[in-house]
């Protein structure tokens, strides 16, 4: 048995580490927060931008463009999205392991023929490790979003899909849908998939960052009524008045959406980090709680049994005497 100093000091080790936790599970719901209303306030636009361009590239079947055009696969780019930090739990491990799979699901290309645009250190990291070859040094975008840079990457990756040095362009990251639910996401990027948008998951719960047994339930209500709702098929608006010509529409529509799908991505990024930051520390904190709980029960143990043993000691010299 530990005597009582060694007790003594792993208690205060362990408040220690506890302090660290609640200080950093703190911290990431502050950033939680501002990046909520980040996203927030770009999803109205993004939304609603999303469906009209892919609602007229469906309807209209003149609107064909060379980024909708789907050809045989001989090289790809993968845009994939972790975070500069750990004690995430296992956010970076998930967007790692399926790069992994895709990076699989390519392995006739040739390692050569698959390029990576890593956003987050640890996933550049993996890619160097995996022999894959590195588009860029992104690194900061993890810790600053800055709308500017993600449409550089857009435009470079819309020009060489274009130019045909990239036959298909796909996504990598983690769709915030709540602070207790991140899901992780594959997504086409290039060619735009317009079947895509019947399937979308437009449901979010932006509201709090509190992770709680009521916000799970909210989530899962939530899916439940989506499933249930049988609402018959709405024709796509086939009506669409085209002003000045459709090719100069398509000309700034498209590239104006691919920009926002990356910066978009982005920020659903950043807020899920944060979100798997909070759970993680938050559940740090709470094993810390027990094992101080256990320690301090140990330590109450030990001491009694001391002061016991002391009291016979006492008690048994003055019989002897």
């Amino acid at each position: 048995m530990p005597s009582l100093k060694e007790i003594k000091n792993r208690i205060s080790s362990v408040n220690s580490t506890r302090k660290i936790t609640s200080a950093m599970k703190m911290v990431a719901s502050s950033k939680l927060h501002h990046a909520q209303t980040m996203i927030e306030n770009m999803l109205p636009y993004e939304t609603l931008l999303e469906h009209i361009l892919k609602t007229f590239l469906a309807s209209e079947t003149d609107a064909r463009t060379v980024l909708n055009e789907v050809r045989p696969v001989k090289r790809v780019a993968l845009v994939v999205y972790a975070s500069n930090s750990s004690l995430c739990g296992g956010f970076n491990a998930n967007v790692i392991r399926l790069l992994q799979h895709v990076v699989d699901e390519y392995t006739e290309l040739g390692k050569e023929n698959i390029v990576i645009y890593p956003i987050g250190r640890k996933v550049a990291e993996k890619a160097v490790k995996m022999g894959l070859n590195v588009a860029g040094d992104f690194t900061a975008l993890a810790e600053k979003p800055n709308a500017n840079d993600c449409i550089t990457i857009a435009r470079e990756l819309g020009e060489k899909f274009i130019s045909g040095e990239y036959d298909r362009v796909e996504m990598i990251y983690h769709h915030f849908k709540s602070a207790g639910s991140q899901i992780l996401t594959r997504k086409p990027f290039l060619p735009i998939d317009i079947e895509e948008e019947l399937k979308r998951d437009h449901e979010r719960d932006l509201t709090s960052n509190v992770i709680t047994k009521k916000a799970q339930e909210y989530i899962k209500r939530k899916e439940e009524e989506r499933k249930s709702e049988h609402k018959e098929a709405v024709p796509l608006n086939d009506n669409f008045l085209v002003e000045p010509d459709m090719n100069t529409v398509l000309t700034k529509l498209i590239p104006k959406y691919l920009h926002l799908m990356v910066y978009t991505a982005l920020l659903d990024s950043i807020a899920s980090e944060h979100a798997a930051r909070m759970v993680a520390m938050q559940t740090a904190t709470d094993n810390a709680d027990e094992i101080l709980r256990e320690l301090n029960l140990q330590y109450n143990k030990s001491r009694q049994q001391a002061i016991t043993s002391e009291l016979l000691d006492i008690v048994g010299g003055s019989v002897n005497n």
